[in-house]
């Protein structure tokens, strides 16, 4: 009988991060995937993305609507409830033999509480990393300590999610999916994604994805406001906007996206999901990914393509040398750019190495998938 490993994602950036696994599962005979979509995934005012999980040869078992049509942080906490209802439902009519579950948003911190009381096993990706600037920094370690399994991106984090209290033997450092993507996927050259975009690259190119930060008063409208700054003394330059996600304050950064991209044109073009091949396809031509997200961390290196990476969102992961931190404000973003054009830094990007893996990570957590035999989901402490 087939081992039953079901998916949960919630994100349009997080499917495109499990996608490559989830093919993997598909495709091997001892594995039967199941999938959980929710989230933004089901919201027409985030692109309705769960068409693009089907679009790409995936069924859906399972829809579970959470999110409320909401900017606060009320609104989240709510959603996560909503959430572990639906969930709770899903997964006692697919009875599944793992849960796979990625990353550090609410959306996933609901499905591990609800697969947790359920006692299914669950095997969590990218636990040990850090973002000090966000509430997922805790939603993150939260769901390492309700898993059962750990895949980690690099052998930092590894050493982290021990730290926690988990046992070796159940952590396992196989890089990030995101490279997968990169590796194998045939992307599009320049001339087919202008057709998509609907633009012509220009002198100078920026794909740009500013989320809200959770955890700082500085409240994040106020630092997209000074990101805008910077962008307005560039000349001859095309901007290339992705939307923000469903956290508190998204909806008033998109707002204000829609806003300098009606007034700015001849310039700047904003999408709901570009997808993720249409994604890091643009990524391959760009001068730099600017804002907050960790594509511009994880993926962006292997394209050896610059990074500017604006407040404290993603403060604490690893970072590669193509990546140039500073503050959210004018000043610091407007220093970042004038180095990111610098002869040293341009030579610095011919010698970046990527340390997020090699690009096979999907084969080697389906293999684990597969040799695992879970009897119970109860563990000890694992005192170091």
């Amino acid at each position: 009988m087939s081992k039953k490993i079901c998916v949960f994602t919630g994100t349009r950036a997080e499917y495109g991060l499990l996608k490559p696994l989830m093919d993997e599962i598909k495709s091997d005979p001892e594995l039967e995937l199941q999938i959980i979509a929710s989230g933004m995934h089901l919201s027409p005012e985030f692109g309705l993305t769960y068409k693009e999980i089907e679009k790409d040869g995936f069924m859906i078992n399972e829809k579970i609507e959470m999110l409320l049509s909401s900017d606060t942080s009320v609104g989240v906490a709510k959603s996560i409830g909503l959430g572990i209802i639906g969930f709770s439902d899903a997964l006692e009519r697919l009875k599944p033999d793992i849960v796979v579950v990625l990353g550090d948003r609410f959306e996933a911190l609901a499905f591990g509480v609800a697969s947790y009381v359920l006692k299914i096993p669950i095997a969590h990706l990218y636990g040990g990393e850090t973002t000090f600037g966000a509430v997922d920094e805790g939603f993150r370690h939260s769901l390492t300590k309700l898993s059962y399994l750990h895949f980690v991106s690099t052998e930092e984090y590894r050493r982290r999610v021990i730290q926690l209290g988990e046992n070796p033997k159940r952590v396992f450092n196989v890089g990030a999916l995101g490279i997968d993507n990169i590796k194998k996927m045939k992307l599009f050259e320049k001339e087919e994604i202008e057709a998509r975009l609907g633009v012509k690259f220009k002198k100078k190119n920026f794909l740009i994805t500013f989320h809200p930060v959770t955890l700082v008063n500085n409240p994040s409208e106020k630092q997209f406001i000074e990101l805008l700054k910077a962008l307005d003394e560039f000349e001859d330059v095309l901007l290339i906007f992705t939307k923000a996600n469903a956290d508190a304050e998204g909806r008033t950064i998109n707002k204000l996206i829609d806003d300098y991209v009606e007034k700015n044109s001849h310039k700047a073009v904003t999408f709901t999901s570009l997808g993720q091949l249409l994604y890091l396809s643009t990524m391959r031509y760009v001068d730099a990914v600017v804002g907050n997200s960790s594509s511009g961390i994880i993926e962006a290196p292997s394209f050896k393509v610059g990074t500017i990476n604006i407040g404290d969102r993603q403060e604490g992961r690893i970072m590669a040398s193509s990546v140039i931190n500073c503050k959210p404000s004018y000043e610091s973003i407007k220093h970042a750019f004038n180095l990111l054009f610098s002869n040293e830094f341009q030579n610095t990007l011919c010698r970046v190495v990527n340390p997020y893996g090699d690009g096979n990570s999907a084969k080697k957590i389906v293999d684990i998938l597969k040799q695992i035999d879970i009897e119970s989901v109860k563990k000890e402490f694992y005192d170091l």
